[in-house]
């Protein structure tokens, strides 16, 4: 049995059995009586939105404290709840509003603050803190066995869409200690443990492809266009779509600022840079683009702090990807390239899904409203180049530009 890798993956936030999702399955509901006013309307938010009267709601909300909040898993409930919120009141039906009130914006800077997040909705409070196990003793990876906490539609094409990635979160963690041993076993020219952990993790990276592939499955791609996609959008690059100054998040008394921020994107899966790290894949700004490792490196401001911090604690650049090319092993490159190889494949899953699921329906109603909310394609100059994702980026060249990116980590 192999050792566990040195790094105190605790110290992160990183669980060794379950990676960037927490040891702790997240609470079902703050259970002190004081944040009952946020669990009733949480608990009724897609039939408020579905009768348009969310923010007229919400309005009646009192400014609640974060003072009875006292354990990890409470906090990040508090998150998950202030960010649906968030967004819920930004995009409900009839125009976006540029302003939150003080009942959600007070409390939710200081929830965002203490998890050292952003105050909007992200990756982390839509996926890795939105899921619990039907059966606690199946796997996190089976998607069949989990089910959300909350979503804005009501829809089961919401919750898949969000249990797709719990499932990759869960089954790509036992990749964190292979690949920190690979790192480990790089520095006492351990060539057999290099090979094998590179052979893990193509394997892995083609499992989690199957995993994305089904998408298809539980979420249909018109739904996800108009009803769910919405209420991912950020307050960042949408002028177009009726925020040219974002969000001005509301404090009383005369306090507040104007704020801007991106959706929640897969860009914020730590496990996914964690990848590209490893293997020392170099997503660099090219003439006439926008900078893809800027935006990347952005990305991570929206990740809970611990886990940003545990990516930048990572050696750059990757000693494994070092290693094989100053090796003589003709296997250990070969076994490199294959695990590039893997991880391109993997974002040319994740092209597909996106081109099904947002640029055919985009080019079928480019230019309506879908939905509740107002639908990003209308926030967009065009099809494939002009069309933004959730996270703020000319979406099919950003991810078109990810995959090459990473085919050219190969080795030659």
């Amino acid at each position: 049995m192999l050792s566990p890798p040195s790094t105190n993956l605790a110290a992160y936030a990183v669980s060794i059995t379950n990676g960037f999702l927490p040891d702790e399955h997240p609470l079902l509901q703050l259970t002190d009586d004081y944040y009952l006013p946020w669990e009733s309307v949480i608990g009724q938010l897609p039939q408020l939105l579905d009768s348009n009267t969310l923010r007229t709601t919400v309005d009646k909300l009192p400014v609640l404290s974060t003072s009875h909040l006292q354990t990890e898993p409470e906090w990040r409930r508090a998150y998950l709840i202030l960010s649906f919120f968030t967004h819920a009141y930004i995009w409900e039906a009839g125009g976006p509003s540029d302003h939150l009130p003080p009942c959600i914006s007070i409390p939710m800077l200081k929830v965002a603050a203490h998890l050292a997040l952003p105050p909007t909705a992200t990756y982390a409070a839509l996926n890795l803190w939105n899921f619990a196990p039907l059966d606690h003793n199946v796997s996190l990876s089976n998607i069949d066995n989990l089910r959300t906490l909350n979503t804005f539609t009501g829809t089961a094409d919401e919750s898949w869409f969000y249990l797709v990635s719990v499932a990759i979160e869960s089954h790509g963690a036992s990749l964190i200690s292979t690949m920190l041993r690979a790192i480990e076993a790089c520095s006492t020219s351990n060539t057999s443990l290099v090979l094998s952990s590179l052979t893990s993790f193509t394997c892995t990276v083609r499992e989690l492809g199957v995993i994305l592939k089904r998408m298809n499955e539980g979420c249909d791609p018109l739904v996800f266009y108009n009803k769910i996609r919405p209420f991912l959008a950020g307050s960042k690059n949408m002028a177009v779509a009726g925020l040219p100054n974002g969000v001005f998040y509301d404090e009383g008394d005369g306090k507040g600022e104007w704020r801007m921020f991106s959706g929640g994107s897969n860009a914020q899966s730590s496990l996914i840079q964690f990848f590209d790290v490893v293997l020392g894949v170099e997503h660099a700004s090219k003439p006439g683009t926008t900078s893809k490792s800027g935006f990347l490196k952005e990305m991570r401001a929206y990740m809970p702090g611990p886990h940003a911090t545990f990516l930048n604690s990572l050696p750059t650049p990757s000693p494994i990807r070092e290693f094989c090319n100053a090796s003589p092993i003709a296997e250990l490159v070969e076994a490199y390239n294959l695990a590039v190889k893997e991880l391109a494949a993997f974002r040319d899953i994740h092209i597909q899904i996106v081109t099904r699921y947002i640029i055919r329906p985009a080019r079928m109603q480019q230019g309506e409203r879908g939905g509740k909310g107002l639908n990003l394609a209308v926030a967009s100059n065009g099809l494939e180049k002009g069309l933004c994702g959730t996270g703020g980026t000319e979406l099919l060249p950003f991810l078109k530009g990810s995959r090459d990116e990473t085919k050219d980590a190969a080795l030659g």
